[in-house]
This record gives structure tokens, C-alpha cells and sequence, in this order.
């Protein structure tokens, strides 16, 4: 049988209208996704500080304030970052990655925690809709953080409400796609996210105006929290696991799930154990997204480094994920997906170990071009691994697959900060780290099935049909 979603004649094609501004709806949640990721590079950094006394030699020459007397320094604006707001100039740099590392330990634990629910009783539409509204109200109540101590713990409830976005969103708006559509409306996430990544520097610029690190929190979340709400009330669940499990959409609600469907939660996660072939396939492509992981998430924490303005340098990594997002489409439609994640991998790798050495001058400018390049094709080996992960794991066990995926790269993106953090006293460890990391845990990627032009399968029997024929059964 081919490809069973245009069989679903309650859910119209993709193709038509209806169908395609519900893909593009639930696409957009990578726009928020994307905001609360990186939003601690700006919340969370030392801002300018300037000399009281303009003629003090000491004090030109220091590069930190943390060796000044007190009085002899201010910070432009105080209320920029937690860093100055909390007098944190001279705290350990472990302390200073904290509220970055927390939001990462929350992603893994959700992920840990759910990343069956998709599969089972919620579905895809309402893991989403619940998700959004996590991160929303937790970022949102940063607002009200005292210390840094609390504001790590609120980080870390909007790290566990943001990680199942993004595997959600996915696979949702690529299971109401015909298979022409369906790598095409992957990339159109990933666009997403640059944009909301793009809006950071944006926004952090402003900041130098007047605007706080607590404003740029409202900023971000509110729009998130409206979007939650637009989302619930708009969007219809995915047709392929509707079609699994054989129930009707309307039985989708909270009460009507826990009350009518008797799925065991765990049941995806019993048949990904179960399968040697498809555990194997799983643990493989874990280690590559781990290594993508450091570069992806610990290179924006690491830009300050590069000796470069951070803004510009941001808004650099920012706009790489739009060709990021182009060379995706090109390589999803003329390259077997393998070889793509194969020299994505090894060239983000040269490039992160380039700027590993301390340069000045000149050179300082070719390392970030360097570090862009890095990030870019960081980014865009994540999207092929992604869209390659779709393909790969059948309905029953999709989303969960795509979960643990994303807890390799969300697990590296808590070491990330940490890295990012020694690295400002020897780049080796962090972008030498970062390198080697992504370089050697693109290896095992040679080893795995190809899926390019493949159908999507619903169960285990019908994933080893597709990759027989390349049909599903």
C-alpha cells in the first residue's frame, strides 16, 4: 500500500488550503522554540561596564572589574543581565552557566519523562498544546526571579515544557503531508526557528536603550503564551496517529484520553527496547545529535570569545540558519541523506577546531567566519538528522524515537555552557571540544539505513517492508 495519509479523506490533503495554513500553524511553535533556546546568551552576559574616572590607569587596564575597587566602575545599565542586576561579576563561571545548564537539565528530563506521551495517550496536537503553555508560564515568571537561585529553577520548568516543542511540532505538521510535501514542511520549522533565533539580537540591542533582561523575557513569552492558545483552538490532530490507534479526533480531549483510551504510555518505548535493528538504528543516530549538540548549542555561548561584537555575532549565527534551512531543501532533494550528515559533520568539525587557537587582528575575523560555517552546516546536519529520523521510525514509535534523539543534543547542550564557560580561559575547551565532538560522533552515521524517497511506515512491520522495497505495506 502506498503512502496511507491522503487515504484519510477526514483530513484533507496538505495540498489544500485548510491543510496547508494548519502545517504552517503548527510549524511556527519552532519560532518560540528557537527564542527560549538561546534567549540566556543576552539575559545571562556580562554587560559593558565603563571607568569612573576616565584617566584612572589602573582601571583602563583592567579587563575585568572583578580586580577594581568598588566605586571606581559602574555598568552602563544594570538591569541588562542577571550578571550585573545580581552583582555577579566575580561569582565562579560554574555559577554563571547555571541558569543556562538548568534549562538544558529540563529539556532531558522531559524528554525522560515525555517523550512517550505523543505516542500513546495524548497525541501529537495536545503534547504540543501542553508544552507551549509550560515554557510560556515559565519562562514568563522569570520575571519575578530574586536570585539567580530561583531564576534557575524557573529556567529549568521552561527547559521541561520547551523540549517536546520541537519533535511535536515536526512530526505533526510532516504527518498531514503528502510525501511530496513532507520534507519541505520539516524545513519550513527549522525557518522558524532562525527567525525566533533572529530576534534575540534584535531585541538585546534594545536592551542598550533601556530595555531589561526582564522585559526581553516578557517579550518573548507572552507572544508565546497567545500562540498556545491559538493553537489549541485551530489545529487538528495528526491523521497518521489518529489512524493508528482508531479513534475519532473528538475523542482528543484531556478527560476523553485518560478516560477511553487504554494505551500503556510505555508501549513505544517497549517496542523501541524490543527490536535490536531498531535500537541499534536509535543508539546511532543518538551519538551523532550528540555531537551536532556541542556546536549547535555551546558555539553561541562561545562567541563571546572570538574577540568580536556580540551582537553582530549573534545576529551572524542567527541568519546562517536561513541557508542553513536552503542547503537542507537542496540536500534532502539531491543528496542521500548518509552523505549528507557525513560531510556536514566532518566540515562543522575542521571549522569549530579552527577557532580553537588564540589569534588577533585580521585572523580574529576569518575564525568567525569559520565559527558560522561551523554553526551553519551544525545546523543543517540537525535538520537532515531530524527529517532522516521521520523517515526512519514508524508511526507507533515516531515521535518517542525523535524524543531521545533530541535528548543526545539537548544532553550536550548541557555541558555546552559549561564548556562554552572554560573556554574563556583556553578555546580548546570549547571549540576544540566542540569539534572533535561533532567530527567523531558522525561516524556511526555510515552504518545506517537510507530513506531518501522512502514511504513513511505506521508499524515495525511496515518500516522493514519500506526498506525492502521502499513502500510501505
Amino acid at each position: 500500500m502506498v503512502d496511507s495519509t491522503p487515504l484519510l479523506h477526514q483530513n484533507p490533503s496538505v495540498g489544500s488550503t485548510k491543510q496547508l495554513l494548519q502545517s504552517i500553524l503548527v510549524a511556527a511553535a519552532w519560532f518560540f522554540d528557537g527564542q527560549q533556546t538561546f534567549i540566556t546568551v543576552f539575559t545571562d552576559a556580562d554587560p559593558k561596564w565603563k571607568c569612573l574616572n576616565p584617566e584612572d590607569p589602573i582601571c583602563k587596564s583592567a579587563s575585568s572589574p572583578c580586580s577594581l575597587q568598588p566605586g571606581s566602575w559602574a555598568w552602563d545599565s544594570i538591569d541588562t543581565s542577571i550578571v550585573s542586576e545580581w552583582g555577579l561579576e566575580c561569582a565562579d563561571k560554574i555559577l554563571l552557566s547555571l541558569p543556562a545548564s538548568a534549562f538544558f537539565a529540563g529539556c532531558v528530563f522531559s524528554c525522560l519523562s515525555m517523550s512517550t506521551l505523543a505516542d500513546s495517550v495524548l497525541g501529537r496536537k495536545l503534547l504540543l498544546v501542553l508544552s507551549c503553555l509550560v515554557m510560556s508560564l515559565g519562562g514568563a515568571m522569570t520575571v519575578f526571579s530574586p536570585n539567580i537561585w530561583v531564576y534557575s529553577t524557573l529556567k529549568f520548568i521552561s527547559g521541561f515544557g520547551r523540549a517536546p516543542i520541537g519533535s511535536s511540532a515536526l512530526v505533526l505538521s510532516m504527518e498531514i503531508a503528502d510525501k511530496w510535501w513532507r520534507d519541505k514542511i520539516g524545513v519550513l520549522g527549522f525557518t522558524f526557528y532562525m527567525l525566533g533565533f533572529l530576534t534575540l539580537p534584535i531585541m538585546a540591542f534594545n536592551m542598550g536603550q533601556g530595555l531589561s533582561w526582564r522585559s526581553m523575557q516578557l517579550w518573548t513569552n507572552v507572544p508565546s503564551l497567545c500562540y498556545t492558545i491559538f493553537l489549541f483552538c485551530f489545529v487538528q490532530e495528526s491523521p497518521r496517529w489518529l489512524k493508528v490507534h482508531q479513534q475519532n479526533e473528538k475523542k482528543i480531549t484531556q478527560e476523553d484520553s485518560l478516560q477511553e483510551v487504554n494505551y500503556d504510555f510505555l508501549s513505544s518505548m517497549k517496542i523501541l527496547c524490543s527490536n535490536k535493528q531498531v535500537l541499534w538504528r536509535l543508539i546511532a543516530v543518538m551519538l551523532a545529535c550528540f555531537g551536532v549538540g556541542f556546536v549547535y548549542f555551546g558555539l553561541p555561548f562561545s562567541l563571546g570569545d572570538i574577540g568580536l561584537n556580540l551582537y553582530l555575532s549573534v545576529a551572524l549565527n542567527a541568519l546562517s540558519e536561513l541557508p542553513a534551512s536552503i542547503l537542507t531543501l537542496l540536500l534532502v532533494a539531491t543528496l542521500d541523506r548518509r552523505s549528507s550528515v557525513l560531510i556536514l559533520t566532518t566540515l562543522s568539525g575542521l571549522c569549530s577546531l579552527a577557532c580553537a587557537f588564540e589569534t588577533v587582528g585580521i585572523a580574529s575575523r576569518f575564525q568567525l567566519a569559520a565559527e558560522v560555517v561551523s554553526y551553519c552546516t551544525a545546523c543543517t546536519a540537525i535538520n537532515v538528522m531530524l527529517i532522516y529520523c521521520v523517515e526512519l521510525f514508524p508511526t507507533t514509535i515516531r515521535n518517542t524515537a525523535i524524543s531521545l534523539v533530541r535528548i543526545t543534543t539537548l544532553l550536550a547542550g548541557v555541558f555546552g555552557p559549561v564548556l562554552a564557560a572554560q573556554g574563556k580561559s583556553s578555546k580548546l575547551w570549547s571549540f576544540g571540544v566542540f569539534g572533535l565532538a561533532i567530527g567523531l560522533c558522525g561516524l556511526p552515521f555510515a552504518f545506517l539505513p537510507e530513506t531518501k524517497g522512502k514511504d513513511l511506515a505506521d508499524h515495525i512491520q511496515d518500516e522493514e517492508q519500506v526498506q525492502r522495497t521502499g513502500i510501505a505495506c
